[in-house]
């Protein structure tokens, strides 16, 4: 497949007259101009691509979603395929599936699904056990009555049911035996974030020691930056070894706030959905885990409550939320779509840049940064 004279857009800048050619799952090579014609013979004329007037992205990288279309990651192989059809018509092409807190056996058992799933569709990263252990404190979202602190026989449950497909967890660093479940998972290869947390600035500061590098939608369940008591984000922002997941809906985090976080990790915002089932679906009642959620004008509240229950972001919102509303430059705010998460998963060597080499994941955005084209590992979505 060949792309031709886009505006090319990714972590290493800007460039206009760009072109690529995918060969199978890869990006083959690339240019500017009209060097593509030489390329043209070798490819048929309906795997050209005239991207003109368009701006080309990588594909983007979800880390924490729940669903979409009306279904949740957590319902089986059926609800994840109608879920993760919706965020990859809006440019989302590598997903990690987020889990709400349940208890321990019906974790293992969505693990054991999403495994198998993962072995089977490589766009699918892997699981992210949003929970449970998490603070009652800051639970969000999630049913207090599952939440429990991370002892060795349960964190050792949820790596052998997940055969390895476990990509992410969130922990609560201040729960006893926390700090040494971050190890046993790093050790694991998971990546761990912290996040529902009451934590200080010291013990998260400790928690990144230990291993963990990322904090979960940052400012959200967590203590707030305080002047004499500055907390988990402070932490995070001093810490170069640690990616801060924003979600970046206009309700979760004020613009000013967005921006804020982008002069102090500039290379290391991950902006991500928290989408739940509503993202693409209509207002209503919904489902998060075993809570009532409440969908009113986009936004979701567990039901009766003005507490959020995730969000019904996609992406390219996200992407323009960033730009339009919070004045991020595009460069930085396509990195927090592409480059940071992949960096954030260790994934940074095969996604994340439209180099050759690279997987060959795109997408074409508009002049409102609203998708119109998706290819992901060489093959056109949308």
């Amino acid at each position: 497949m060949l792309l031709h004279g886009a505006r090319k857009l990714d972590a290493d800048g800007i460039v206009d007259d760009f072109w690529m050619l995918l060969v199978g799952d890869t990006i083959a090579t690339t240019g500017t101009g009209d060097s593509w014609q030489a390329l043209a013979p070798s490819v048929a004329e309906n795997a050209r691509v005239d991207a003109r007037g368009r701006w080309l992205t990588p594909g983007f990288i979800d880390l924490h979603a729940h669903g979409g279309g009306g279904s949740s990651f957590d319902d089986g192989a059926e609800a994840i395929s109608t879920a993760l059809a919706v965020h990859r018509v809006h440019g989302t092409t590598r997903s990690v599936l987020s889990l709400v807190t349940n208890p321990l056996e019906l974790l293992a058992e969505s693990l054991r699904g999403i495994a198998d799933l993962a072995s089977r569709d490589p766009l699918v990263l892997g699981a992210h056990l949003e929970g449970p252990f998490l603070s009652p404190l800051h639970r969000g979202a999630h049913e207090p009555h599952h939440l429990i602190a991370p002892d060795p026989a349960s964190v050792e449950t949820l790596l052998q049911a997940s055969g390895g497909a476990l990509r992410q967890v969130t922990i609560a660093p201040e729960l006893p035996g926390a700090l040494d479940a971050i190890e046993r998972f790093v050790d694991s290869g998971v990546v761990v974030a912290v996040g529902h947390t009451d934590a200080g600035l010291d013990i998260t500061k400790e928690a990144f020691d230990r291993g963990a590098t990322v904090l979960t939608h940052a400012f959200n369940a967590m203590r707030a930056i305080h002047h004499r008591a500055p907390g988990p984000v402070i932490a995070a922002f001093e810490d170069p070894r640690v990616a801060l997941e924003l979600i970046l809906d206009g309700v979760h985090v004020h613009p000013e706030v967005v921006r804020l976080a982008f002069l102090a990790a500039p290379h290391r915002i991950v902006l991500v959905t928290d989408a739940m089932a509503a993202a693409g679906a209509p207002d209503g009642e919904y489902r998060l885990g075993s809570l009532d959620v409440t969908v009113s004008q986009g936004e979701a509240m567990l039901s009766g409550t003005d507490t959020l229950a995730g969000s019904t972001l996609t992406q390219d919102v996200a992407l323009g939320n960033a730009i339009e509303l919070a004045q991020i430059d595009p460069v930085l705010a396509v990195r927090a779509v592409t480059a940071s998460p992949a960096r954030a998963l260790g994934l940074d060597e095969r996604l994340g840049y439209l180099r050759p080499g690279y997987a060959a994941d795109a997408v074409l955005l508009d002049e409102r940064w609203r998708s119109t084209a998706v290819f992901a590992n060489g093959l056109r979505l949308v």
